[in-house]
């Protein structure tokens, strides 16, 4: 793609995607994704219902009476996008690839952030960390992560997801939003999920095609992997092969799911043949509620 293409494209997605952001986003993201971190901002007496782990002790023994911290919530977010860029990203039989569903959302919510006067940073990984943008502001960065999202070229096409989620905990010294956008074709990440959310406000977009979920009878059908390169023959008019590829899907969702509510991380699934307004609005809503 040259570069007059690149433009034209991050124009095109910079209108869709900041249209719907100021529309339909941007005052649930800020509600959602409020501030979590708290700035110290004075000292006054204990009241009955306060939470006694805010006592201030040097305060309370100086004056022989109870003090507790009064804290004001930080405002202003940083906001990490979590984006897999592997080869299983460069697949759809419906609406979309799913890199290209990847790019739009994560637009929206660097849109959406930089409304909210959030800092917005990327981690794009497969097996490895292949690039990391640090958070700044303004709307010149963000259009450069989307023609990073465009335009970028893995050195790898396989998936870690552990490996991107222990460099979060690691690069991000403070506590931030983060998003992990991913097709989760992967195990292993439990651990490196539960610590990532436990340090960071983490939610899991997950990306799906509905040929991960089955196959079709197409016949005698070449099926090909771009993560590990190879190419199989299978008989997908064979009801038993059918229904085994469908019930590994079923139990690979299943797993991963039980992954997610383990760790305490929310989680939103995007369907590549249907549009990604409602689960995005679901899970901006499913957190403020609860938070």
């Amino acid at each position: 793609m040259d570069s007059i293409e690149i433009l034209k494209k991050v124009r095109k997605i910079e209108i869709k995607t900041r249209g719907l952001s100021n529309q339909i986003f941007s005052g649930q993201y800020h509600s959602a994704f409020k501030g979590r971190g708290m700035a110290f901002s004075e000292v006054r007496e204990y009241q009955y219902g306060d939470d006694i782990r805010n006592i201030d002790w040097n305060v309370t023994a100086r004056f022989n009476h109870p003090y507790i911290k009064v804290f004001d919530e930080e405002r202003e977010l940083t906001v990490t996008l979590v984006i897999d860029v592997s080869g299983s990203n460069e697949f759809g039989t419906r609406q979309w690839l799913k890199e290209e569903m990847m790019t739009e959302i994560a637009a929206i919510l660097a849109f959406s952030a930089i409304q909210n006067n959030d800092k917005v940073g990327v981690i794009f990984f497969s097996d490895r960390i292949e690039k990391f943008i640090p958070p700044k502001k303004g709307l010149t960065h963000i259009l450069r992560i989307i023609r990073e999202l465009i335009d970028f070229k893995p050195e790898s096409q396989k998936t870690n997801i552990a490996e991107a989620l222990r460099f979060l905990t690691n690069a991000m010294k403070k506590r931030c939003t983060a998003f992990l956008i991913s097709d989760f074709m992967d195990t292993g990440f439990e651990d490196a999920l539960r610590i990532a959310g436990r340090k960071h406000d983490l939610a899991a977009l997950h990306i799906i095609d509905e040929r991960d979920l089955f196959i079709p009878d197409m016949g005698l059908a070449r099926l090909y992997s771009k993560e590990t390169g190879k190419t199989i023959w299978a008989d997908t008019g064979s009801a038993s092969l059918r229904k085994a590829y469908a019930s590994n899907a079923q139990k690979h969702l299943a797993e991963i799911g039980q992954s997610f509510m383990r760790s305490g991380v929310d989680v939103a699934r995007f369907y590549t043949g249907q549009d990604y307004v409602k689960p995005l609005l679901g899970l901006f809503k499913a957190r403020e509620f609860r938070h």
